[in-house]
């Protein structure tokens, strides 16, 4: 019986999953969209959502808690910089994880793409978050002369 199961093993030693992880979370951060297994996109996923939850922080703590997942110096200057604000009113999910049709030519695993959410040139556009969209709202309302019930 399998109960709290946490995360996938992806076939691998901790410490080799770990630095997989790392280096491959500091990849997303460079290139905004890679592509890779279907399985390590997934567990990738949580790693770059924590990452992108302290950059938006943007204290020393939360810069020194990135700083140990995060492989090289640029990548996390970038993090803090570009994508924490970019996220400011996003409150989670800052990936996507897109199955692609056509499995790995060599032993047919499933790949997937994943990449961040709101970036320019994405495959598809991301929902707005729930607090642009109510402010858009109240704006269109002000312009008619209905007063907001929110302010």
């Amino acid at each position: 019986m399998k109960k709290r199961i946490n995360f996938r093993k992806l076939g691998r030693a901790s410490a080799h999953r770990w630095a997989m992880l790392r280096n491959m979370v500091t990849s997303l951060i460079y290139h905004e969209r890679i592509v890779t297994t279907l399985p390590k996109a997934k567990e990738l996923r949580r790693v770059a959502d924590k990452v992108i939850t302290q950059a938006k922080e943007n204290t020393l703590h939360s810069r020194r808690l990135a700083d140990r997942i995060v492989r090289e110096k640029p990548a996390l200057t970038k993090l803090f910089e570009i994508l924490g604000p970019r996220y400011q009113d996003r409150e989670g999910g800052y990936t996507r994880v897109l199955k692609l049709s056509k499995n790995r030519a060599g032993d047919n695993a499933d790949m997937a793409v994943i990449e961040y959410v709101d970036r320019p040139g994405e495959v598809r556009a991301a929902r707005p978050p729930k607090g642009r969209i109510m402010n858009a709202l109240d704006d269109v309302l002000e312009e008619v002369g209905i007063k907001s019930i929110r302010k």
